[in-house]
């Protein structure tokens, strides 16, 4: 097993019955992602890309082919021991928040903690030291409907990392944001690739995968292309702002 790598993917196909078809949305896939990577998956509708991120999400099971996450095999486990890799493996980002509308910014980042088991007093103190990280420390008695469109992700980031997973798997994390918005959330992701976390970006705009340093491109089921970012072609958040 080859340590440096957090996830090694090989094979994967994910066949649908859809009445008296079959759709191949993934149709052999490989590749290899390594610690602290920081990636971006594209391609157009209907290439595959949310089935893969799904996969590699673990909200879903391959129909074969191997997936090894963080040194475990998870292509055919149970759902419930794929839930409980989920939650300690995996902290996702979506493009709508998913966040409590009736819970404060505490209650929503401590909530993976509750599910873990974590005592009352050690959650409140990660969950305030992680809305600090995310320049939130001011807004933890807030709900939802009083945060800006920003600040909301920024809580979803938090929420995300709250358990200290092996990957963020963003989905379309500035989909729903103002373009000086998305750039403060992608210029947060550069500082929490810089501390060492993995990143895993599945967009559709090519702006936003050029913050990674890798674009695995897919169409029809397959990986079209998997290429480095120089760094004359990638997009530091520093260049942007202002």
């Amino acid at each position: 097993m080859n340590k440096d790598l957090i996830i090694q993917i090989s094979e994967l196909t994910k066949f649908y019955q859809m009445g008296s078809q079959v759709v191949k949305a993934l149709r052999g896939v490989s590749f290899d992602i390594k610690r602290n990577e920081y990636i971006a998956i594209m391609g157009p509708s209907g290439s595959g890309k949310s089935t893969l991120m799904n996969v590699i999400g673990c909200l879903d099971t391959p129909t074969s082919g191997r997936y090894v996450l963080n040194g475990t095999d998870v292509s055919g486990l149970e759902d419930s021991d794929l839930a409980m890799v989920r939650n300690k493996e995996i902290g996702f980002v979506f493009q709508t928040f998913n966040l409590l509308p009736r819970s404060t910014c505490l209650a929503n980042v401590e909530l993976p903690l509750v599910y873990a088991g974590i005592r009352s007093g050690e959650r409140k103190e990660r969950t305030r030291a992680m809305l600090d990280k995310v320049g939130l420390g001011d807004r933890m008695d807030h709900k939802p409907n009083e945060l800006s469109g920003g600040q909301r992700q920024r809580v979803a980031i938090a929420r995300a990392l709250i358990n200290n997973p092996a990957i963020l798997l963003a989905d379309e994390p500035t989909g729903n944001l103002d373009s000086k918005t998305g750039v403060e959330i992608m210029e947060l992701f550069d500082e929490l690739h810089r501390a060492g976390n993995t990143i895993i970006l599945v967009t559709h705009e090519e702006e936003i995968a050029h913050y990674s340093q890798r674009i695995v491109r897919l169409r029809d089921g397959l990986i079209e292309s998997d290429k480095p970012v120089s760094d004359s072609e990638r997009i530091r958040p520093e260049s942007v702002v202002g």
